[in-house]
């Protein structure tokens, strides 16, 4: 049985990115497994340290494309993958420091953050991918979704 299942609601229609969100699903779900098979603490947070590496990649990936389009969201966004960083620094600590941790928790807080924020920021992500794709003047339609960028006339001459 599998934790995350990648449904289409996950794609944001940039490959890369999306190729990387299976990746990541495919590692959670690796963690869930040994999880459930009582693997010892060892192997856990070396998934676990695994995870974050492709997850920090995975976030600069996804920031780089935030400010190169100039994304408006990009500070929550960011702050979003921040907690997330830091959460599975949290659950690696907690597995370092003890015998005895709560799988129903670590099962919950994995899933439940990747489902909300894939539903969420990243399906926002896939809009503007959509919006870049489709740009068709220099001055406006765009800017209703994302920030002018600092130090750019947009007056029509």
């Amino acid at each position: 049985m599998e934790l995350l299942e990648w449904r289409d609601e996950f794609a944001t229609g940039i490959s890369g990115v999306d190729f990387e969100h299976e990746e990541l699903i495919n590692s959670i779900n690796e963690f869930y497994a040994k999880l459930a098979e009582h693997s010892d603490k060892d192997t856990l947070i070396d998934i676990l340290n695994n995870i974050y590496g492709a997850i920090y990649s995975h976030f600069a990936l996804e920031e780089k494309l935030m400010e190169k389009y100039g994304y408006d969201a990009y500070e929550e966004h960011r702050d979003d993958h921040a907690k997330l960083l830091d959460d599975i620094q949290d659950i690696t600590a907690a597995l370092e420091t003890t015998d005895k941790y709560d799988e129903q928790l670590l099962r919950e807080k994995l899933s439940d953050w990747f489902a909300v924020h894939f539903k969420t920021h990243d399906a926002r992500l896939h809009r503007l991918e959509e919006l870049i794709a489709s740009k068709k003047d220099k001055n406006g339609g765009i800017f209703s979704f994302l920030k002018k960028p600092a130090g750019k006339a947009t007056d029509k001459k």
